[in-house]
C-alpha cells in the first residue's frame, strides 16, 4: 500500500507518534480518504486497521491498495459503532479522524466541492441525498441565509441569499462556476486573499453532508469504543469542527469550565473524568509541512486517552 500511495495527510507523523500503534492492536481510521493514516498505522506495527469512508471512490482506491491487516468499510464514521459491531468488533485501541473534505474530493471538478474549476454543484461525499444544487435552488431565502451565516460565518449571508433567489428565478444554478460568480458579485475580495466564495461553499458542503452532526456522533461513539489505554486523535480544519472537538475532549477529561456554586447545577458533584487529555493545546503543522502543503495551514490536532494498561 505504501509504495502506491501518493497522498500524505496533514500532521501524519504527529498522529502516528501520539497514537503509538502496538503489535496486535486494533485501530480505526474513520476517514480513510487516500489511506495515508491507515498506512502509517500499519507501517508502525503489525496491527489491524479498520477503515471507514462514506465516499465509494475512497473505498475503491483502498481496495486497489489492499494489504494484510487493512479492512475497508463503506459508511460514515458517525455510524462506526454499528458498522464495527456488524463485523464483530466492539473495542478499539485507537481511533483517528481527519475531518472535512479530502484532497481527492476537492481536486476532482466532477465532485463539485471547489470553485477553482467548473463542475456540477454537487458536494455529496456519499454521492447520495440532496446535492448543493438542490439546496441552492429550493431553500427559502431566509433558510439559505441562515445556513450561510451559521456554517460559513458569512457576514453577507442575507445579500448572497437574496441574489441567489433572484438568479434562480431566471434559471437554475447548476455549476460551481455559476454560483461562485454570483457570490463574487455580492462579496468583495479583501486583503486576506481568500476567495469571496470560500465561506459560502464551506457552508453548503457542511449542510449537504451533515458534517458537524457527524462529528458529534462520531466522537461520542469513538470514546465508547476505546478500551483502557486507547487513544482518540482528531484533526480538524476549521473553527466549527475544532470547537466541537475541543469542547468534547474538555468535557470528557474534566477540563470543561465548572459551574459556579451559585448555579443550581453546581451543587451536584460532577462525575470523575474518564479520559486524560494528551494535547493541552492543539498541535499545528510545522514550517516544513506548511511549505510543502499550504492547505495544512488551518489544521489542528487534538487527542485524549482512556487511562489504563493496554490489553
Amino acid at each position: 500500500m505504501s509504495g502506491a500511495l501518493r497522498h500524505v495527510p496533514v500532521l501524519l507523523a504527529e498522529m502516528r507518534d501520539i497514537m503509538a500503534p502496538r503489535a496486535g492492536g486494533v485501530y480505526l481510521d474513520g476517514t480513510f480518504g487516500g489511506g495515508g493514516y491507515a498506512a502509517a498505522l500499519l507501517d508502525a506495527a503489525p496491527c489491524t486497521v479498520w477503515a471507514i469512508d462514506r465516499d465509494p471512490a475512497a473505498i475503491a482506491r483502498g481496495a486497489a491498495l489492499a494489504r494484510p491487516g487493512l479492512h475497508l468499510i463503506e459508511g460514515s464514521f458517525a455510524d462506526m459503532a454499528a458498522l464495527l459491531a456488524a463485523r464483530g468488533v466492539t473495542a478499539l485501541d485507537g481511533v483517528v479522524l481527519d475531518l472535512g473534505v479530502s484532497s481527492f474530493q476537492i481536486d476532482d471538478p466532477a465532485r463539485g466541492f471547489s470553485f477553482r474549476a467548473d463542475g456540477p454543484l454537487d458536494m455529496r461525499m456519499s454521492r447520495s441525498g440532496p446535492s448543493a444544487a438542490d439546496l441552492v435552488n429550493t431553500l427559502p431565502e431566509a433558510e439559505l441565509a441562515d445556513l450561510l451565516f451559521r456554517y460559513g460565518e458569512e457576514r453577507r449571508a442575507r445579500a448572497i441569499a437574496r441574489r441567489i433567489v433572484a438568479a434562480r428565478r431566471e434559471a437554475p444554478i447548476e455549476t460551481t462556476a455559476a454560483l461562485a460568480r454570483l457570490i463574487r458579485g455580492v462579496v468583495r475580495a479583501d486583503k486576506s486573499g481568500i476567495d469571496p466564495a470560500t465561506r459560502s461553499f464551506q457552508a453548503l458542503r457542511i449542510e449537504v453532508n451533515d458534517e458537524l452532526g457527524a462529528v458529534e456522533r462520531g466522537l461520542a461513539q469513538a470514546a465508547g469504543l476505546l478500551r483502557p489505554g486507547g487513544r482518540l486523535v482528531v484533526v480538524s480544519f476549521h473553527s466549527l469542527e475544532d470547537r466541537i472537538v475541543k469542547q468534547f475532549m474538555a468535557a470528557r477529561t474534566g477540563h470543561a469550565p465548572g459551574l459556579s456554586r451559585h448555579h443550581p447545577g453546581g451543587l451536584s458533584m460532577a462525575a470523575p473524568a474518564a479520559f486524560r487529555l494528551l494535547t493541552r493545546r492543539a498541535v499545528r503543522p510545522g514550517a516544513a509541512e506548511l511549505a510543502a502543503n499550504p492547505r495544512a495551514a488551518s489544521a489542528k490536532l487534538r487527542a485524549m486517552e482512556l487511562p489504563g494498561a493496554a490489553a
